[in-house]
């Protein structure tokens, strides 16, 4: 079995060989190879990563033109990606590379995708009490029965990781998209540490993000083939309460008993038929791009053979 890891790094000098050292120890007997992504890196961690490939065979390097983020960084890790299995890991030592084989104990039960369960958590309490929120809430949201969605380490047969598009924030709901494509997710608790080096990149921004992009894969799941659907439904409520508005104020305003509110049903009235009509037609043009511009594969759909 060949395992490829995929390790965004921004910034963890320190922790490089230490990391390296870890999964070359508890990943034998397998053959494997350690892909580093330098996400523009300025502390030096890029020539620690040489350093580290002159030393271990299996350390390859792909350096980024900047800092694009770790969904661009996981994107290129897996375009390179090869063999059977993809392992992806944080860079910051916070995993534990002693729990690899019970990853793979867990995807040889026949799963596609395992994640790992931060159950006991070493962070600040600015980061834990956001990441159990947005868990909890994308968990019930996609109905994915995960606790950690956003943990870093997971394991991912190779046909999954080249099938799923990774970008903006997306690299936190990559189970979700699995799970929407049908692919087995599960996961395990795993061992987590308290950082001991460099400085967490998590914000207020990221998390902002996150949820965005949380709304943009809502809408996707369900509409990713047929968006004239949402937007009709959508555009659809807006006329049925505007065209009301409009009945009531011009009903008020013919009997002349209170022509101010009259007047401000009826403006309101013709805005949400007006924005109504617009919705409409903007899921009717989505779905002339899409039947036009994009090319949808059936193979997106086909399992592999023996499943």
């Amino acid at each position: 079995m060949k395992i490829t890891f995929v390790i965004p790094v921004y910034n963890e000098r320190e922790t490089l060989e230490p990391l390296v050292e870890g999964i070359t120890e508890h990943v034998a007997p397998h053959e494997h190879r350690i892909l580093f992504v330098d996400d523009g890196s300025t502390d030096g961690s890029y020539e620690a990563m040489q350093a580290l490939r002159e030393r271990f065979g299996t350390v390859e390097i792909i350096r980024l033109r900047g800092n694009f983020g770790k969904s661009a960084a996981l994107a290129a890790g897996f375009a390179h990606a090869d063999g059977d299995l993809v392992f992806t890991m944080d860079s910051d030592l916070q995993d534990e590379p002693k729990e690899i084989p019970r990853f793979l104990e867990k995807l040889d039960e026949g799963y596609d995708v395992v994640c790992g369960w931060k159950a006991v958590r070493h962070d600040p309490i600015h980061k834990t009490v956001p990441s159990r929120i947005y868990n909890g809430f994308v968990s019930w949201l996609f109905d994915v029965p995960l606790h950690d969605v956003n943990c870093g380490f997971k394991v991912f047969r190779l046909e999954v990781v080249k099938r799923i598009q990774v970008y903006g924030e997306m690299h936190r709901l990559i189970p979700v998209i699995a799970h929407s494509m049908n692919y087995r997710v599960a996961e395990i608790p795993v061992e987590h540490h308290r950082r001991q080096y460099g400085k967490s990149k998590y914000g207020f921004e990221r998390f902002s993000r996150g949820a965005l992009d949380v709304l943009t894969m809502w809408f996707l799941s369900r509409y990713r083939h047929a968006p004239g659907h949402f937007f009709g439904k959508l555009g659809g409520v807006q006329f049925l309460v505007g065209g009301i508005a409009l009945f009531a104020g011009l009903v008020e305003w013919v009997r002349g008993e209170t022509q101010t509110s009259g007047v401000i049903m009826v403006t309101g009235g013709v805005i949400l038929c007006a924005t109504g009509a617009l919705t409409v037609s903007l899921g009717l043009l989505a779905e002339l791009v899409l039947r036009h511009f994009v090319r949808i594969d059936p193979k997106f759909y086909e399992a592999e053979p023996g499943q």
